[in-house]
């Protein structure tokens, strides 16, 4: 039996040259730069090209995130069986994604993510743990082993780490194992423990997703 399918074929090499096109865009421009229009000219493809594979810019976006700056270890859950062993995976893995992209790119796709929560949540989801934030796996796990208290803050983690790592980057500064180390067993892991004594909630960080702004009231 002959079995026939609609429509052609997705051309895996093309769609990847597309992907190129966004990331590129990501890096000159910002988030707010990609637009289908844009991508579809500088591709060489029409927008309907675009249209049949990605509904939204939001799901190009992230399309190109995974094929790009996080497409290594993509989707790989973080389980080293310790916390200090997830976390310094969950630091190499950003270290290794920041040095991966173009030298703007982190510092684009964090902006996108504060002006774009929902964008920031489907790009951990679709690409597996970035490095950026601590999962609550990771917590969880390290709880139930004994190396945390009940009542853990991720906030320490994700306002600090991530904004250490981009700024070392951007600076050319060394992020080797020793460095990793230090931030983890010196700053990260006391942070984590100190967040379950505190009797007040703690802000979002800010590669939370949702870091609160400043309003008008606040500038002045």
């Amino acid at each position: 039996m002959v079995v026939v399918t609609g429509g052609r074929p997705r051309d895996d090499e093309r769609e990847s040259e597309i992907l190129d096109v966004v990331n590129a865009q990501l890096g000159e421009g910002g988030y707010d730069s990609v637009t289908f229009e844009g991508v579809a000219r500088r591709a060489g493809a029409s927008k309907a090209t675009l249209y049949r594979r990605w509904k939204t810019k939001r799901d190009m976006v992230i399309a190109a995130v995974k094929a790009g700056p996080a497409r290594d270890g993509a989707g790989a859950d973080i389980d080293t069986g310790s916390l200090r062993g997830d976390l310094l995976a969950l630091c190499r893995r950003l270290a290794a994604t920041m040095a991966a992209a173009d030298g703007r790119m982190p510092l684009l796709l964090l902006q996108a993510g504060l002006e774009d929560p929902v964008l920031c949540e489907e790009i951990e989801r679709s690409t597996g743990p970035t490095g950026a934030r601590l999962p609550d796996s990771v917590i969880e796990a390290a709880v139930r082993r004994g190396e945390l208290p009940r009542g853990v803050d991720p906030f320490p983690f994700e306002e600090v780490v991530g904004a250490v790592v981009l700024l070392r980057q951007l600076n050319g500064l060394q992020i080797d194992d020793h460095y990793l180390d230090a931030l983890v067993d010196s700053v990260v892991i006391p942070a984590l423990r100190a967040t379950a004594l505190e009797k007040h909630d703690l802000p979002a960080g800010i590669f939370s997703g949702h870091p609160a702004h400043r309003t008008v009231k606040d500038t002045r």
